[in-house]
């Protein structure tokens, strides 16, 4: 049976790298000049569930993002997909973590009447994954990730949720939190008509003095030291009888990897 009451649906969204970007490193900082940014890759399908939801049942929906100006893109992006309204909180002069990110979140949340809030299951650039369920927490909501299927089904919904390989049914009551994961849905492009009407939609900026709760996020989290990863070496392949191998990598753990 479908839902009767239109649906109130927030979108949790970051803008993050575009994945085919090559990171530049400057004395151990992310150069970002000149780089194209994207919605995070997981947020667009917590947006096009979002948008599917609302076709379903009618309402709203709203993408919330905390980032520097230039996020506004990535909202114009999201309204284009067809979401109605967009939220900008400025943080372009503080430096947040997933902490103090989610207080400021909650704290816009709690202004709004709404059924679900969805978001990416992780960033790809800070791969956390605790945006979302420290929101919850913070909201005194029920929370579901990594979900790959959701049907709503009066004020409950069932949601099917990626357990490692495997999937986990879950039965929970609406308000409620999820995080998207890839296979959840194949998320739209932005229409010609979807990008001149998002022209014209709202966003709504909210300067980060004006929540009022500059002591309760402190950061949490600090970043000491930011490198690539060592350059891999070539592998080898070892021949010759089975034992002759055996003493051959025996060999290379004790006198290159140093673990025997």
């Amino acid at each position: 049976m479908e839902r009767a009451k239109k649906m109130n649906i927030l979108v949790l969204m970051k803008q993050t790298f575009d994945t085919e970007e090559k990171i530049v490193l400057q004395h151990g900082t992310i150069i970002e000049s000149g780089v194209n940014f994207v919605i995070n890759p997981y947020d667009e399908y917590g947006i096009e569930e979002a948008i599917r939801i609302r076709e379903k049942f009618g309402g709203e929906v709203t993408v919330i993002t905390v980032g520097p100006e230039r996020s506004e893109s990535a909202l114009r992006t999201a309204l284009a997909m067809g979401a109605d309204k967009a939220v900008l909180v400025d943080s372009e002069d503080f430096d947040l973590d997933e902490y103090s990110t989610a207080k400021v979140l909650a704290e816009v949340i709690k202004e709004y009447e709404f059924d679900i809030i969805i978001g990416g299951n992780v960033s790809i650039d800070n791969g956390s994954g605790q945006v979302g369920p420290r929101v919850a927490e913070e909201l005194g909501i029920p929370q579901v990730t990594t979900i790959t299927k959701i049907d709503i089904m009066g004020n409950e919904a069932l949601i099917e949720r990626d357990v490692e390989g495997d999937t986990e049914i879950v039965q929970v009551s609406l308000p409620v939190l999820v995080t998207a994961q890839q296979g959840l849905n194949e998320p739209r492009y932005p229409s010609l008509p979807g990008i001149m009407k998002a022209k014209k939609k709202p966003i709504e900026r909210i300067a980060f003095d004006d929540l009022f709760i500059a002591e309760d996020v402190e950061v949490k989290t600090f970043v000491t030291e930011t490198f690539f990863p060592m350059e891999k070496k070539d592998g080898q392949i070892l021949k010759g009888q089975i034992r002759d191998q055996v003493k051959d990598l025996a060999n290379l753990l004790r006198s290159e990897v140093n673990v025997i």
